[in-house]
């Protein structure tokens, strides 16, 4: 089974004020189920994991009701307030629907601190009971904290989104590197092989992109790298048939079963 594990969907008339702004054209409309599903049998996917893109318990609604009506997504991550006083409630709610095998802060416009606060711990530790994993969007500043987060929760499976968002384009983030090794280290930690060519600029050749897939998988090993095209965000930056063959390329042969499909189906608990 071939998952694409880090996509998205939305509509414009839900998105008043919020990015993408008009200037990225490629992505400024809306973008659903019919608009992805060509790409998905011309590239031989079978399922994806369908990824939230606003802070909103309508996102959230929008996204199950697109995945109770489309087969190939196979699961939702989607999003609460974590640190509201009822998160654990909430968490315990939406847990109820098959499809929902995640939850997403966005934690890249917050402090580099975010992650510190003890009010998100009682959501983290539902999370974990109730069997939800943790997509961490974040940028290189955050990374710290998101070690001591994980060590502070050690049985909530978590996953770094589009590697934390190294700037390939400058040539690279101080630091990055010890930072992902650290995370590496802790079993409960996956990382999504994503987003890396919108964070690229002009440096998107595969030669530009080696050094910090070849870094990933040192530090996390193929078998919890995990594979997502990031559309239509990838858009800006290049196609779907030419991002996955990338991968493809950059990843050890024997090792395309797991970071194309299978890590995925273990990580979000796929039927």
């Amino acid at each position: 089974m071939r998952i694409d594990a880090h996509q998205h969907f939305w509509l414009m008339a839900a998105r008043r004020g919020e990015w993408p702004p008009p200037e990225l054209g490629p992505i400024h409309r809306d973008f659903l189920p019919p608009d992805l599903l060509p790409l998905l049998q011309e590239n031989g996917i079978d399922g994806t994991v369908l990824v939230q893109t606003l802070c909103s318990a309508a996102d959230t609604t929008f996204m199950l009701d697109l995945a109770d009506r489309h087969g190939f997504i196979r699961a939702v991550v989607g999003w609460t307030d974590l640190k509201a006083p009822d998160a654990p409630q909430r968490v315990r709610a939406l847990a109820t629907h098959p499809k929902l095998k995640g939850l997403r802060p966005m934690v890249q416009a917050e402090p580099s601190d975010w992650l510190d606060d003890p009010a998100l711990d009682p959501a983290a530790t539902a999370m974990a009971e109730e069997g939800l994993s943790f997509d961490a969007l974040v940028l290189p500043r955050h990374l710290p904290s998101l070690l001591r987060f994980a060590r502070r929760h050690p049985a909530l499976a978590i996953v770094i989104d589009h590697a934390a968002k190294p700037e390939i384009a400058s040539g690279g983030t101080p630091g990055w590197s010890e930072d992902m090794a650290a995370l590496g280290g802790l079993p409960n930690v996956r990382c999504k092989l994503s987003g890396l060519l919108t964070e690229a600029g002009e440096r998107t050749g595969i030669d530009d992109i080696r050094p910090y897939v070849r870094q990933l998988v040192t530090r996390f090993g193929t078998g919890r790298l995990i594979w997502g095209s990031d559309w239509p965000v990838l858009r800006l930056a290049g196609d779907y048939p030419g991002w996955l063959e990338m991968c493809r390329r950059l990843i050890p042969t024997e090792a395309h079963g797991a970071v194309f499909g299978g890590n995925a189906a273990a990580f979000y608990r796929l039927d």
